[in-house]
């Protein structure tokens, strides 16, 4: 009897392996490369990029998308806006979308600040503005404080800054132990993740209508490669303690700065995160927008291209094209997709999302 079970044990582990296995592949096919390969000094970084043409009234932008996520989140987000006015850079972080990961030190985000630095480099970007959204504004922090120089702007989305109450859920914990780590990714991100990337994906639109594309658009899918989701959790894992080392070095940077975030935000705190780095940083900007959430790169898109504007030298009052979202947002009536009330409890404890696809 206990030979049967092992059998079937052993089937049930190689049976999830292959199926994670095939739709990984099937995941690639649907969301191929879009951009270029370029090499850092050893590995590949994918992105993709538009040079500006003879029109351009901005400097160059580089966006850094969010945990769980890849470039083309803010390459749908804000590449038609865009386009033409300046050269733009959307870059998928060491480990997610189609980068390779590069060395241990590209686990943490002073690692992956300098990988986008010297992909600058690379590409011939000697200073630019950097864009983060969730989790790409402590790589944003990090490139200001360790490569001022190629920085002449700072625009926060959403950010993660700070330490915050609860620590990280328990599955990053497990995804990033040695073994079992190992063998949990390719058992269970796949086949758990699929059951839950739609609500996932909702609960970080919340409480702003969720855009019935996003996940063909955004190609939210290929976090759950379980290589990716692995190199994702260490990510998070090790996000704590850095934060704890730098955020105190916040006061040391002197660039011109924007922060926009959404008060109704309930995967990354906005009193935690965005209204501790605007106190941090003298002469910062903060736009705190009522009825928003995790995602103002979709749900104030024009605000965002206008604090770009503002960082680059035009006239812009960000607090009043805010206030006219608000009127706009609340004339749309209830939020159509409220995450539930169990939901909005666990992240008002952890302020670390437990959805597998859920940017920080």
């Amino acid at each position: 009897m206990t030979v049967f079970i092992l059998i079937a044990l052993a089937a049930v582990i190689v049976g999830l392996i292959v199926f994670s296995w095939l739709q990984s592949r099937r995941i690639e096919t649907l969301y191929p490369p879009i951009g270029e390969f370029i090499d850092v000094g050893g590995y590949r970084l994918h992105a993709v990029h538009v040079p500006a043409d003879g029109k351009a009234d901005l400097p160059p932008i580089v966006f850094l998308h969010g945990a769980s996520g890849n470039l083309r989140d803010q390459v749908s987000a804000f590449r038609d806006s865009l386009e033409g006015r300046a050269e733009l850079l959307f870059v998928d972080r060491p480990g997610h979308g189609w980068s390779e990961r590069g060395g241990p030190d590209n686990a943490y985000p002073d690692g992956q600040a300098r990988a986008i630095a010297e992909l600058m480099d690379r590409k011939g970007i000697s200073q630019a503005l950097i864009v983060g959204h969730s989790f790409g504004g402590v790589i944003a922090a990090n490139m200001a404080l360790e490569q001022r120089h190629k920085v002449c702007g700072l625009l926060f989305l959403a950010t993660a800054s700070h330490p915050w109450p609860g620590g990280i859920d328990l599955h990053y914990h497990v995804s990033t132990a040695p073994v079992v780590g190992r063998l949990a990714t390719w058992l269970l991100a796949m086949p758990a993740g699929l059951m839950r990337i739609d609500m996932a994906a909702r609960c970080v639109f919340s409480p702003n209508t969720y855009p019935a594309d996003y996940l063909a658009r955004s190609g939210t899918a290929l976090i759950l490669r379980p290589w990716t989701f692995r190199y994702n959790a260490h990510d998070v894992s090790n996000l704590y303690d850095h934060v704890v080392e730098v955020s105190p070095r916040y006061v040391e940077i002197d660039i011109p700065t924007v922060i926009i975030t959404g008060d109704n935000d309930f995967v990354v705190s906005p009193d935690i995160h965005s209204a501790a780095l605007a106190r941090s940083i003298a002469g910062s900007e903060l736009v705190r927008i009522k009825g928003v959430g995790h995602k103002p790169d979709y749900v104030a898109t024009e605000l965002c291209v206008a604090a770009m504007e503002k960082l680059s030298g035009f006239d812009a009052d960000l607090a009043a094209m805010a206030r006219r979202l608000e009127q706009l947002i609340a004339s749309q009536g209830e939020p159509s997709n409220p995450p539930p009330a169990s939901r909005r409890r666990s992240l008002a404890a952890d302020q670390i999302p437990v959805m597998p696809s859920d940017p920080i």
